[in-house]
Formats: structure tokens, sequence, C-alpha cells
């Protein structure tokens, strides 16, 4: 291997450093009711730090909040904490127990279908449930859309109300600054309830367990204890809301109980009793499948009860991916599909092997459920029914006339395959274009609509701009969108709540594929859509025989089957850079960003990304940013840390990210360029919402690409990497792409032992449940 100065003199696409690589710094530990995952929540920007780090004051925390016993003086305070548990208490850990160990059937606790409904337990009553909401038929907003809407809107209060949130803030030891975020999420009776419940004050983003029972303490005096039940239900709900920044819609129900006991909560089962019974958190059963096994029938002639785990979830969360399963039936029946052969019960399929061949034979299917359904029953369609089969024949590919043929016979496919394998549905709604539908191209970014375009498709939208009617071809009189065909590029960045959204937007015989790189992390918001629905195996599902093509093409289709393998770069396309500590990979990654990949490449700086896998620490987003502003942008950062001419990353709502470049800044805040259009960011959201770009994370770089990516990869980074890191980071780069490399050994580790972190959904047992009900 070269020791030339220039890092680019390095070609070995897979050989790893021959240093040692630096010890790895204690990271975020993963709590086990909120993993350390592709997500983790934060405080200072884009309100998903992603990749699995947890980021405060620009420093990793020694452990996730669920790990943290409470405070000793806490622990041992109250009365409350030693008492015994109720009898409703009981019931709740007896059923829990039961259920999960097999010992006895579901039907004993709990009511409701097996197929991963809802099912309340015993004790609490059923009108406390809410119900599933129908699709919405209102015209949507104009306003822009976040992916991921906030519980409450902010609500305007007076004078006096504020003065009354921030006399309660003092009196319990918090800063008066938080009065607005308490009011917005508590209401206009925000100091009547944080008086009554100090806890509430959990529900506000960025405060942790210690502070709201320090603020309890200084309210309630010697009344405070760790068995208080408003401290029970505050610690459930807020230990959800860490799971889904982790990307869970659900948690088990053993899960949460060790993660209460964790927080000194001492009678966990009767916390999630109360919590159950005042109907902020609802609970489901879901089948225990077993490989190779089949309910049984029992000599009175019914089926052997089949084992259940029990998840309990918000409802916001539980809501949508009731609503996506529902909506995504909807389309299925409506045309009439085929659903792909079934997993075997209790498989575990990773997104790789989820992904079913679907042929032509395959394909061509026949209405679901005895349902029989036109060819094409859309209002733009002629008499005649479209000719499918003709615009399968013109097809560009065969993997595109592929899925032309999975349209034409379904209401929903997914479709998978790499970068080049855009063109195929792309492909699809241009035909459908043809045939006088009215079809639609959306991506998850600006830049992946750009993309688009590129490949021909002017009128090409992203999903934020389609649900609000800012891009596309808006919406019918009943709220629908006016669409026949949808096709959604990026589908695995989709949450849940943003594809429930979208899929209740679509009105009843609208085609809908899921097009995704099975590959790449999932989205920064709860669920895992595109893999559950691949999964689930409810549809079509065709896979692109279009490989990427050039060396990257080739490193990257190789870690997506587990493989990190040496491939041959002639012009330099994929080169490793080893380095020994931090300090080292914060000066090759300036080099090749300033210096090698400009003089080398013929990239610029500005169009090379770095990508690194979290924000805090030595070698973070934070610490590499200073070190390319100083390099590429030096200046005083006189617009509240910016100045004309930085790279910034603007998040103007949980989990998108916008790359944009600082203009100027007045009264009016902040000015962006963000790939040619003005954005101003209010003065009051600059520290929110952007933060310096040069250096990205790869969750937020997901769904865009650059001419030249540097992935940089420091020693305490080794625990972070899985297969779906590697491959995201590593895809992120069109013509060059540059590895700083202190990972040794993890690296080829991560790739071919860790496809991804898991995430606990429903979707994939609701979407199956209507399958193994007919």
């Amino acid at each position: 291997m070269s020791t030339d100065r220039d890092p680019l003199a390095v070609e070995d696409a897979s050989a790893p450093s021959p240093e040692e690589a630096a010890p790895a710094e204690p990271g975020d530990a993963a709590s086990p009711a909120a993993p350390a995952d592709d997500t983790a929540a934060g405080t200072d920007g884009d309100g998903r730090e992603g990749d699995g780090r947890e980021a405060e004051d620009g420093e990793r925390k020694e452990g996730s909040p669920a790990e943290r016993p409470a405070p000793a003086a806490e622990a041992g305070a109250g009365a409350s904490g030693g008492g015994s548990r109720s009898a409703a208490a009981e019931a709740l850990a007896a059923a829990v127990r039961a259920v999960e160990s097999g010992e006895r059937p579901a039907a004993s606790f709990f009511t409701g279908s097996s197929g991963g409904r809802r099912a309340p337990a015993a004790p609490v009553p059923e009108s406390g449930a809410a119900p599933r909401p129908e699709r919405a038929t209102a015209p949507a907003p104009t306003a822009a859309a976040a992916p991921a809407p906030p519980p409450r809107p902010a609500l305007h209060i007076s004078a006096e109300g504020l003065d009354g949130v921030r006399q309660v803030l003092t009196a319990g030891g918090a800063p008066e600054t938080l009065a607005g975020q308490v009011v917005g999420v508590l209401g206009e009776q925000a100091a009547e309830a944080l008086r009554d419940d100090p806890w509430q004050l959990l529900a506000v983003p960025g405060v942790r367990p210690e502070q709201a029972d320090g603020f309890a303490r200084a309210l309630l005096g010697p009344e405070c204890g760790p068995g208080d039940e408003r401290r029970g239900q505050a610690l459930v709900g807020w230990l959800l809301e860490r799971a889904a920044l982790a990307g869970h819609t659900v948690l088990e129900a053993s899960v949460l109980r060790t993660a209460l006991g964790k927080q000194s909560v001492p009678e966990p089962d009767e916390a999630l009793q109360s919590a159950l019974a005042e109907g902020s958190v609802l609970v489901f059963q879901e089948a225990l499948e077993t490989p190779g096994t089949a309910a049984r029938p029992e000599p009175d002639g019914s089926e052997e009860e089949v084992p259940v785990r029990l998840l309990l979830g918000l409802d916001r969360y539980a809501m949508a991916e009731e609503s996506l399963a529902d909506g995504l039936a909807r389309l299925i029946s409506t045309l009439g599909t085929e659903p792909a052969p079934a997993a075997a019960a209790g498989e575990t399929v990773t997104d790789a092997e989820a992904v079913a061949d679907g042929g032509e034979d395959g394909q061509e299917a026949g209405a679901a459920s005895g349902t029989e359904a036109p060819t094409d029953s859309s209002p733009a369609a002629s008499d005649a029914a479209p000719d499918w089969e003709a615009a399968a024949a013109a097809a560009p590919s065969p993997s595109a006339a592929e899925l032309i043929r999975a349209v034409a016979a379904s209401g929903l496919v997914t479709h998978s395959g790499g970068e080049a394998a855009r063109a195929e549905p792309l492909a699809l709604v241009l035909a459908a274009r043809a045939l006088g539908l009215r079809a639609c191209a959306a991506a998850h970014t600006e830049d992946g609509k750009r993309r688009l375009v590129a490949l021909g498709d002017p009128d090409a939208v992203t999903v934020t701009g389609l649900l609000s009617g800012q891009e596309g071809p808006g919406r019918d009189a009943e709220g629908a969108l006016a669409l026949d065909v949808l096709a959604v590029l990026d589908a695995p960045q989709l949450d849940v709540e943003t594809a429930a959204m979208l899929v209740e937007s679509l009105t009843d015989g609208t085609r809908l594929v899921l097009n995704g790189d099975p590959g790449v992390l999932w989205s920064a918001g709860p669920g895992r859509v595109f893999a559950d629905v691949v999964a689930a195996r409810a549809c079509p599902a065709v896979v692109s025989r279009t490989p990427d093509a050039g060396p990257i093409g080739e490193l990257v289709s190789g870690i997506g089957i587990g493989e990190l393998t040496t491939v041959d770069a002639p012009g330099k396309e994929v080169v490793i850079v080893p380095v020994r500590d931090a300090g080292e990979a914060v000066h090759r990654t300036v080099q090749l960003v300033a210096d090698s990949v400009p003089r080398a490449i013929g990239v610029p700086a500005d169009h090379t990304q770095v990508i690194t896998p979290g924000h805090g620490g030595a070698v973070g987003t934070r610490a590499l940013n200073a070190a390319l502003k100083e390099r590429l942008n030096p200046g005083p950062g006189r617009f509240g840390g910016f100045d004309p001419g930085d790279r910034v990353a603007y998040v103007p709502a949980p989990g998108r990210m916008v790359p944009g470049t600082v203009v100027s800044a007045d009264a009016a805040g902040l000015r962006l360029d963000c790939a040619g259009s003005p954005v101003v960011v209010p003065p009051e959201r600059v520290g929110g919402t952007v933060r310096h770009g040069w250096a990205v994370t790869a969750h937020q770089a997901a769904g865009t690409r650059w001419p030249a990516a540097v992935v940089v990869l420091p020693g305490d980074a080794a625990q972070e990497l899985t297969r779906s890191w590697i491959y995201t980071a590593f895809s992120r780069g069109e013509r060059h792409l540059s590895v700083v490399h202190g990972v040794d050994q993890a690296l080829p580790r991560a790739v071919a032992e860790i496809p991804a972190k898991e995430r606990t959904t429903r979707l994939r047992s609701l979407l199956r449940a209507p399958q193994s009900e007919a």
C-alpha cells in the first residue's frame, strides 16, 4: 500500500488499515426501549440525529436514559415506592407473562383477532381505545406538509398564561425559556397541568427523566417518590417516544417493563396498567409464528391457540400503521392481485432476502379474495382499457416491461433496485401517460427529483410537495390526489405517518408503485414501511435486473449481499485512505475535500460531500464542519455562526435534510440558496434547523447523491456500523468515493454480519392478516 501523501494514491477498495484502529470511545449504549438505531434523539438541528448516535452539547453520553438509574435520593424517597401492587397490575403482569411464555392462550386475557390488531387488556375498558381513522376526504392544505407532524400544534396563549407557566417552571428550578414549548405541548392550561403532575414536563422534547424528577421534587417536596403513579405514566410515554426516535412503532411489553425498572420504577406492571387505563398507550397482540408449524386442531374441532407477543405503542404511531395497512389493502383489493408466496412461518426476512422474484407469471394476477375488478378503473381512462401489453412490449428494458405488466394487474406493486433501476418506474410513468392516464413520479428529496428530471420527466415531484399541493396534479373534489398511477421512489425513506398520509390520499383504483433500494437505511421517522410491505408478500414484488455500473456500483452491489470486495478502479473511482487516530482522520478528510479530489478527479470542494456516523465526537459532523469551514470558507460567523458561502444542512422538518449555501442575512432571517431555490429561515428557527453541511450523517444523506463522497470511519465508530449504513454512505458518490478508514476489521465484519438494526413494527403482520383470514 502506497505511503504517498496524496490520499488518492491508495487504491485498494477493501483492504483495512495496516495500523491498529484507535480504541473505541464509549458511545450511546442502546437501551431496551430505544436501541441505538439508525436514528436517535437530538437537540441541536434536525430533530433526528440519526445513525445510532445521540449527541447533546457536542459530546456523546455515557448511556441511554433508560439505562441510567434515578438519583439515589429519589430512589428511596416517598411512600409510594414500596406499596403492594394493585389487583389490576397483578392481572396485567399475569396476562403478559402467561401469554408470552405460551402457558395460557391469549383468549384468556384478551379479545380480538390474533392477526396483529389491537387487543385491549381485560382490566382496561374497551371504550378507551381510539377508533381507526377513516380516509380523509377534505382537500389538503396548501402549506408545506412535514413528513412527521408534531403531536399537537402550537397554541397562542395570553401573556398572563405564559407568565403563569414561567412561574411554575421557576418554582421547579426549570428554565423559563421552556415556557413556549410547554404551552405548545400541554396547551393553555399548562401551568395548572404541571402543578398537578410535574412529570408532564417529560412530554417536552429534550427534557430527560432526571430533570423531570428534580422538577417534581421541587414542586411536590416529600410527596414525590419513584413509585408515583404519575411518574410511571409519564415514563411509559417518554420511553415509547424515545423508541419512535429509534424507528420503532411499538415495543414488547417485556422490553418496557425492563426499561421502567432501570428508571427505578418499583412496580413496572402497575405503571403499564395505569398508562393503558389512561388511554395514552394502546396494547396489541401479534401471533408468534414458529417455522414449519401450523395451528393444530383441538379434540373439539377448534384450532389450537397460537402463542402471541404483547406490543404496546402510542396512539399516534399505532393508528398511523393501521391506517396505512388498511389503505394498502384497499388499493390491493380494488384492482386485484395475487400475493407473492408467503414466507415460511416465523421466517426472519431481511431487506435483501424479503424481495420476492416476480416473473411474468407471478405478476399476472386475478382479483384478491374473490373480488372482481376491471382491468382499469381510473376516471381518466377511456372506454377502451389501456393497452398495457403494448406498453410493456415497448419498454426500454426487460425489467421495465416486467414492472409495467405487474402494475397492469395490481393496485400495489413493490419494485427493488439500485440507482440505475430508477429508470424503470419512470418508464412506467411515461408509458401510463402515453396510455392517457394521470401518472406521477415522486422522490424523497429535491435531489431525487432532479435525477428524475435528468432521466426525462420534467413533471417529477417530491413526496412533500405532492402532499402539500405545491407540486403535482393537485386534489379532486373529495380531497384525493388526482392520479391513476403513482410511483414513489426512495420508498425506504417513508415513515409510517407520511406513508399513511400518502396512501389515504389515493382514491380507489389508483395504482401505487413503491420503489426503493432495499440495502439503504430505513426512514428517519418510525417504521420500516418498504421493508415490511415487501416482507408481507401481499402484492407483486418486481426485482430489477439492471445493475449499477462502474467500480462504485460493483463495490456497493457486493456490500448489498454481505461481501466487501476489492474492485478495479483505474480512474481512482474508489480510494481507501487508512488513518490511525481521530486527528489524522480530520486532517485527511480536509485534504481530500480541499485538494486531492479537485485535483485528481476534477470535482470541486462544493460538490464533494463528507459523510460520518454521528454529530458528536472527535470526528463527528461538528468537528469536521469546523475544520472544513476553517479551510474552505473562514470567517467570523457573523450571521448566527454562519458566513456567506458556508455550506449548510437545512432541516425544515424531522427527517428531511436540504443541502444549501448561505447567501446573506437580514432582519427577516438567514437567506439560503437550496439548489437554486431561495429560502429564508427566521432568526428564531436558525439554531434549530440550520447547521453547517460540509459533513452530514448517512441518514441525512439518504436520498441524495453528489459527484464525490468522502466517507469517514473513525476508530470509535466500529460499534455503530451496519451493512445498511455502509451501503447508504458508500453509494452517495456518483463519480468518486474516498473512504477514510480507521475501523480495521470492523468494516468487513459489519458488511458480512450486521445487516441492519432491527425495528419493532406491526405493518408486516397487519398486511399478512387478511391473507391468513382468506
